[in-house]
């Protein structure tokens, strides 16, 4: 997943140019009177939730109106269950996380990632990052390896149940063949707020929900899954030693299963296309998220790859829904 901003700008480029071929006109709002409902399975103000309003905001400037409907619920399995059961006509979408294919691997939905849908677009990834309090005796990742090797299972880190951050500590544990004790919370905010209250040893969170804390110095990041442009001197976790190392999260857009393949092209081209902005992509590194663009065939084999990793990963560590 690393290769994937390296070559994001070549991939929209080369996305928006292929796919927009398909549309018929200019694309203009007049041509595509329609409201196309975008459902976004978490809660409003989360980074989901402002990435899907980011991007539809600025499909709307020339393309088709589109209105976004958050459907809150277990997780993200209340909004993604609404929109597999939505007609497959090109008017209601899903902007959705790794989530999407990673709860239906921890219990049993109504919905098959796979098959229930039809995978449009790869639209941008983020770096998760481990972090301790600024108090802590810990400055590297290397320390707080070497820390819990000496200390089987008392070290903790803190995250929610069923994230990439979650599998990526898996991962992490497994590499580093370390004992470390997970310690679950409902959200990154409760898990940083324990963390700042050095009720745990560390947190594996979404780098953005402590940009702020890092930048104050009241938290301390050690290592991260990806390069995080706002904070340079923070190592990924490959540069501290652990090669193949891949665990970013990501953003996509899917359809109901069975939408018809000129729709997914023709709102692929209006994604894409919103991508290239200058001002989207201003907006997106505020939010910690980058544009990657991969759609169609080379997203479905992308989405298919992840669930068999995150599968891979949730046997072997036996991680249970709760």
């Amino acid at each position: 997943m690393r290769n994937c901003r390296r070559q994001s700008l070549q991939l929209i480029a080369a996305a928006g140019a292929a796919i927009l071929v398909t549309l018929s006109g200019d694309g203009s709002r007049a041509q595509t009177p329609r409201t196309i409902k975008v459902v976004v399975p978490l809660e409003s103000g989360g980074g989901l939730d402002v990435v899907a309003r980011i991007l539809v905001e600025q499909v709307n400037r020339t393309g088709p109106r589109m209105v976004i409907e958050n459907r809150p619920g277990a997780g993200t399995v209340i909004g993604t269950e609404a929109a597999a059961r939505a007609a497959p006509d090109g008017n209601t979408l899903l902007i959705t996380n790794p989530g999407f294919v990673i709860s239906p691997q921890l219990r049993k939905l109504s919905y098959d990632p796979l098959t229930s849908f039809e995978p449009i677009c790869h639209l941008v990834q983020y770096p998760s990052a481990i972090v301790v309090n600024a108090a802590s005796p810990y400055r590297t990742l290397t320390d707080l390896l070497n820390a819990a090797r000496k200390k089987p299972g008392e070290l903790t880190m803190a995250n929610f149940v069923g994230t990439t951050s979650h599998l990526g500590f898996e991962v992490l544990k497994r590499k580093a063949n370390v004992d470390m004790t997970f310690v679950p919370y409902p959200g990154a905010g409760s898990a940083v707020n324990a963390l700042l209250g050095e009720h745990v040893t560390s947190a594996f969170v979404v780098a953005a929900t402590v940009f702020e804390h890092v930048k104050a110095g009241t938290l301390r990041a050690l290592a991260a899954t990806s390069r995080i442009e706002s904070l340079p001197d923070v190592p990924t976790i490959v540069a501290s030693g652990y090669a193949d190392y891949e665990m970013d999260g990501w953003i996509a857009l899917m359809a109901p299963g069975k939408t018809p393949k000129e729709a997914l092209a023709q709102i692929a081209g209006w994604f894409t296309a919103a991508l290239q902005s200058s001002d989207v992509r201003e907006k997106l590194a505020a939010q910690g998220q980058y544009p990657v663009g991969m759609c169609g065939a080379d997203f479905g084999a992308f989405l298919r790859k992840q669930y068999d990793e995150y599968g891979r990963v949730i046997r072997e560590a036996n991680i249970k829904a709760e």
